[in-house]
């Protein structure tokens, strides 16, 4: 005969196994969620380094979370992807480069991809830089391809531009260029009856050289009435950066002009001609194209500097010959 007594002994131990097995099953599948939830949020160490991925166009999730284990800012590819698709609300990860600071959170990493968050480099276009010098930046920028040629004077909006690595030369320019166009495009409609340029154009040349004639922001609306008010007399705007442009191209002079420059009339010299010159001259920013579209009331004629950076105005050519000489005093006081 059996032994009733050692089956249902051997039956208790079988339903302790099984719920030993269980608890441990549990925990062990408690301890991956946590520790996967640790994963998910976590912070990145401080001075944590900073690693780039590059998604292809069209990477799937599967595709990206390699890429992402490869670059070592995910443990396991199988699990980023699993809890993507559970936590990730099912959209889709966007191409591009990315940086992303090493022992970065799933979460986060994920966040970025779906966002496209990418990395973004900048370039800084300041106001009043010609454009031989705004060609020098660009062919420097780093992690742009391709060339270009040195752009059309007074086409590029000084601005900082962001771009992405990888991206063209050719496609910034003309991003940069389409801002200038726009800016025109807004501004001009609002012009005041005081302005006196007729065209977008003219503005944008008038602007150029407002631009080059102060850098001081509340002195930009005076010095474009200033011209404004010698346009609509038929006075020579007799504009000294009109002068230099043609020899420099916009670069720096580095010396006095010489008589030969001031009488040479090559079409931009504006001591030779009355009226605007034949093109600009810079790259004006939007506080100069405003300030020629909205040019300040008032009669003055005249200006020379002050030497403090900005300039002394005048309405007859006595009071300006007047500030002249106390400018000559100036600089052969400190022996310039």
């Amino acid at each position: 005969m059996g032994d009733p007594g050692g089956g249902a002994a051997r039956g208790g131990r079988t339903r302790a196994f099984v719920v030993w097995a269980a608890l441990a099953l549990a925990a062990l599948l408690a301890g991956l969620a946590f520790g996967l939830a640790l994963l998910w949020s976590r912070s990145p160490p401080p001075e944590a380094p900073t690693v780039e991925v590059t998604v292809p166009e069209g990477a799937s999730l599967r595709g990206t979370a390699r890429l992402l284990e490869q670059a070592g800012l995910v443990e396991s590819a199988l699990a980023f992807e699993a809890l993507a698709r559970t936590l990730g609300g099912g959209r889709a990860v966007q191409p591009g480069t990315y940086a992303f600071a090493a022992g970065s959170g799933w979460g986060t990493i994920l966040g970025k991809l779906q966002r496209g968050e990418v990395l973004l480099l900048r370039l800084v276009i300041p106001e009043g830089l010609p454009s031989v010098l705004v060609h020098e930046r660009l062919m420097a920028a780093p992690r742009l391809e391709g060339t270009v040629e040195v752009p059309a004077e007074g086409s590029v909006l000084p601005a900082t531009w962001d771009y992405r690595p990888g991206e063209t030369r050719a496609a910034l320019l003309q991003r940069m260029q389409a801002g200038m166009a726009a800016t025109l495009a807004e501004l001009w409609p609002a012009r005041s009856p005081r302005a006196a340029v007729r065209t977008p154009e003219e503005a944008l040349i008038l602007a150029s050289i407002v631009e080059k004639e102060t850098g001081l922001e509340s002195e930009r609306r005076r010095v474009a009435g200033l011209y404004t008010n010698r346009l609509r007399r038929g006075m020579k705007l007799e504009a000294d950066p009109t002068v230099i442009y043609p020899v420099t191209r916009g670069r720096p002079l580095g010396r006095r002009i010489r008589r030969s420059e001031l009488e040479a009339d090559h079409g931009y010299n504006t001591y030779v001609r009355a009226g605007l010159p034949a093109g600009p001259i810079t790259n004006p920013g939007r506080a100069s194209i405003r300030a020629v579209l909205d040019p300040e009331p008032h009669d003055y004629l005249f200006m020379v500097a002050d030497g403090s950076g900005g300039h002394v105005f005048a309405r007859t050519y006595a009071e300006h010959q007047a500030n002249v000489a106390r400018w000559r005093a100036f600089r052969a006081a400190r022996g310039i």
